[in-house]
């Protein structure tokens, strides 16, 4: 797959590009519903020997949109998106910069420049697309801001349990710790990355060495609390329990240092610096304040314990 960066105005035309089918989306998660709208457009350019390409926006378009200043946390951050569209058999990936200018732009000067002049010959997005400014631009008016130079295909909506497959669904399941519903609409568990960074080094004087990750890009976090989780480190997978939260045993009320930290079960290597994966699987408990070390220790255990019997079970 081919990643094109495009900054507005850009200089692209149609000689630069083979017949295409564009996929439209913001894609943020590439969820169940975003990967039936990637695969549409995928089998109409194999049926008509055509190339396929996505094409999404970067940053999300509140940054540019919202009056006061946004930072939005993604499910998948850019990177991982790419990473998740290069597996889909696509051609051609445009990451178009959502700007002011960009976002200005009337629904037919959008389906001109980005359309038409990237030589699509079908394009296929969700039913709830818009674009142009103030987002005056539907499924609905694009044949006619095509006219004729490209078919549409409109893909209905996803349901799971009579619920709409969405980005803002997901955001919601995660955000109450619900890994499970957040991996049933993904089609996968939700995975962060990060770096491993000296932390306070608690852990380890209480028989739990941790992991302390240092998130990379603006992640959605999940609800504070403990988490059976799996963790990738040098070349391996492993199971662990992760935290998530502000140490409330240990901090000064007031403090608001939320940290993520991993005791990686059966594990004993020095890993500071190194580049990491967390997949989420289920939340075990909220996060609380203990009396004392002794009983922090004997929760952790029955921490260990249930996440051994989870992955134990799921293995079976």
């Amino acid at each position: 797959m081919k990643v094109i960066m495009i900054n507005h105005p850009h200089q692209l035309s149609k000689k630069d590009f083979s017949p295409m089918v564009i996929a439209l989306g913001f894609f943020d998660g590439v969820h169940k519903g975003h990967q039936t709208v990637i695969s549409t457009a995928r089998k109409i350019a194999i049926d008509n020997k055509w190339k396929s390409a996505v094409m999404t926006f970067d940053p999300h378009p509140s940054v540019v949109l919202g009056k006061e200043r946004k930072t939005v946390q993604y499910i998948t951050p850019l990177e991982d998106k790419i990473d998740l569209i290069s597996t889909l058999g696509i051609d051609f990936l445009f990451v178009v910069r959502f700007t002011s200018a960009f976002s200005s732009l009337e629904p037919e000067t959008f389906i001109n420049e980005y359309l038409i002049n990237l030589n699509a010959k079908h394009v296929v997005a969700g039913f709830d697309y818009t674009y142009g400014r103030f987002g005056k631009g539907t499924m609905e008016t694009m044949p006619i801001h095509g006219k004729g130079n490209f078919d549409v295909t409109t893909v209905s909506k996803l349901e799971e349990h009579n619920e709409k497959v969405s980005s803002t669904k997901i955001r919601s399941l995660l955000h109450g710790g619900d890994m499970c519903g957040a991996q049933k609409l993904l089609g996968r568990f939700y995975i962060t990355k990060g770096t491993i960074i000296h932390g306070e080094k608690r852990g380890r004087t209480i028989g739990f060495p941790t992991a302390n990750i240092q998130l990379e890009s603006d992640y959605l976090i999940p609800k504070t609390g403990v988490y059976a989780v799996r963790f990738f480190v040098a070349g391996k997978w492993y199971n662990g329990v992760c935290n998530i939260g502000y140490k409330p045993t240990f901090t000064a009320p007031g403090e608001t240092r939320l940290s993520v930290e991993v005791h990686i079960l059966d594990f004993d290597q020095s890993i500071y610096g190194e580049k990491v994966k967390v997949e989420w699987h289920i939340h075990i408990r909220d996060e609380k304040k203990f009396n004392g070390i002794e009983e922090l220790k004997t929760q952790i255990s029955k921490d260990v314990q249930t996440t051994i019997a989870y992955f134990d079970n799921m293995n079976n």
